[in-house]
């Protein structure tokens, strides 16, 4: 059995990571929770059925040798933590963020060896990205030319009361990073690797050092364009993403998960169908099984680097007034060590 542990006991632990590990109980089992509120720990290993309760990462990795770690911790913690189950030869699960910079990415994959980390982007795993990847592959829908990419959320100023949020040493960023990352990694999933992003940002509304809102233009290697939304003050929540290429527009609406309903499929051609030939919704369950088959074959799993690079040269952009192009941002730039680049100031 592949032995699991959960860090850090919070909503998300319970209502995603959980019921994961629970459908994979044929190969995996919760053999640890940690928290550094013992009385929190006490709670959520009692009411999910978990032998051993820490509050210390180091001594539960020490005494339990777990062969994953799920990190359900703030963004802040996540490198530190992360190298330290990676250094026990603990393969690691991260949520997003994974890291507050280029910089701390770069520092998780180096301190790979034996073990190695992966990253929490639950929404590759639906059928409707896969079915689309797959049809653009196979060049049945025709190239891709535009695309629209929104995170239309709402968050009120009680959401910014927990002390790290809206912080760039705590949180590390706005919605670009902590909110909007989804679809724009779901938006890469598609359509591959980007050339160039041009972009602005605001803090319009909250009582946050970061932006609360911010705009972009990306070009794509393939020659496609997207324009890309990441908001907190949107009353009616969306996410949404279109796709237009030559043959078709496949458009999906949702809020933090789809299934095959929320997916619209229009052609130009009678000849061109969409069919997904079964229906699994984005979830952690469906992420997890595919990070367990990676774990038992030996399959380095996906940090994201590309899609923190990508928001990262969105910050850059943003602040500077300047196009960013993919890979200039090297251990040389402000932007590789934080996401202000050394501005910290710049949306108060």
């Amino acid at each position: 059995m592949i032995r699991t542990a959960i860090v850090g006991t919070g909503g998300i632990a319970g209502v995603c990571h959980v019921p994961a590990v629970r459908a994979q109980a044929h190969r995996a089992v919760l053999v640890a929770a940690v928290d550094v509120d013992a009385a929190r720990a006490e709670a959520f290993a009692a009411e999910h059925g978990i032998p051993a309760v820490y509050t210390d990462l180091r001594t539960m990795l020490a005494e339990q040798r777990p062969d994953v770690v799920h990190l359900c911790t703030p963004p802040f913690l996540h490198a530190d933590q992360a190298v330290a189950c990676l250094e026990s030869e603990a393969w690691v699960w991260c949520e997003k963020p994974v890291a507050l910079s280029l910089a701390e990415l770069d520092r998780i994959r180096a301190a790979e060896g034996p073990a190695v980390a992966g990253a929490v982007f639950q929404h590759r795993y639906g059928t409707g990205v896969r079915y689309l990847r797959e049809r653009i592959a196979a060049g049945t829908l025709g190239r891709p030319l535009v695309a629209q990419c929104v995170t239309a959320w709402y968050r009120d100023d009680a959401y910014y009361g927990v002390p790290w949020r809206g912080t760039w040493e705590n949180e590390g960023g706005g919605p670009t990073l902590g909110h909007g990352i989804h679809q724009m990694d779901l938006m890469l999933a598609v359509l591959g690797a980007w050339a160039e992003v041009r972009a602005m940002a605001g803090r319009l509304e909250r009582a946050v050092q970061t932006e609360d809102v911010s705009a972009a233009l990306v070009r794509f290697e393939n020659g496609a364009i997207a324009t890309v939304v990441n908001s907190v003050l949107s009353p009616r929540e969306e996410s949404y993403l279109r796709f237009d290429l030559t043959d078709a527009t496949v458009e999906l609406r949702h809020l933090y998960g789809y299934s095959n309903a929320d997916w619209t499929f229009t052609t130009r051609s009678a000849g061109v169908t969409w069919d997904p030939p079964d229906d699994l919704p984005s979830s952690h369950t469906a992420q997890l099984a595919a990070f367990l088959d990676d774990y038992e074959a030996g399959i380095r799993p996906d940090l994201g680097r590309s899609t923190m690079e990508l928001v990262t040269a969105l910050y850059k952009a943003a602040i500077t007034g300047l196009p960013v192009r993919r890979g200039e941002i090297d251990p040389a730039d402000p932007f590789y060590g934080s996401l202000h680049g050394g501005r910290p100031e710049v949306f108060r």
